[in-house]
């Protein structure tokens, strides 16, 4: 892992690994029906300054996405073959809280599939996604871009929860203290 690893444009780069996300998480969307994503990006109930931690993570977001898509991928590295479980997981991960989120009807607490073990599975999954990358390309900086990225969104999760907790009531509170947020707590 470098700090500050050579950045160029190339055919081998993580934008390869990233594509292979944009294209399936893209395709899941466009075959969603329209309510669900709306569901998805509901950000209707967050206060201002939710919002604005949302944004200044997004920024943080798109420096790893930059620094992923110029650097490249350190195919012949350990690293890089500890990355492609990881990655793999993450987007696996992501496919199926997405599929368990489009299967639940609407106005339904999403509570099954990986939302048994996570309540925020599809953040969970794009971190592990995410992570994977940052190891692919062996990118200390694209690795940090990503931890303040979540950092800063972790508003946007908690908004999300109390966003819940008004809709659902009683039985998110009973959720929220069976399934922890991320993994473990």
């Amino acid at each position: 892992m470098e700090l500050f690893p050579e950045l160029n444009l190339g055919l081998m780069n993580g934008w390869l690994l990233l594509g292979i996300h944009v294209l399936i998480q893209g395709s899941l969307m466009l075959i969603f029906p329209k309510d669900v994503n709306v569901r998805l990006l509901d950000r209707s109930r967050w206060s201002l300054m939710q919002r604005v931690f949302l944004i200044s993570g997004k920024i943080f977001s798109l420096v790893c996405l930059i620094l992923i898509i110029l650097t490249p991928l350190k195919t012949g590295s350990i690293l890089f073959f500890i990355a492609i479980p990881i990655y793999l997981i993450g987007l696996i991960g992501l496919v199926i809280s997405m599929i368990n989120f489009r299967n639940t009807p609407p106005d339904t607490l999403v509570d099954t599939g990986l939302y048994t073990i996570s309540r925020h599975p599809q953040i969970l999954s794009l971190f592990f996604l995410l992570t994977g990358m940052c190891l692919a390309i062996g990118s200390w900086s694209a690795f940090l871009a990503l931890l303040l990225s979540r950092i800063l969104q972790h508003p946007s999760i908690l908004a999300e929860e109390e966003a819940c907790m008004q809709q659902y009531g009683d039985s998110y509170r009973t959720y929220m203290k069976k399934v922890p947020r991320y993994l473990v707590f």
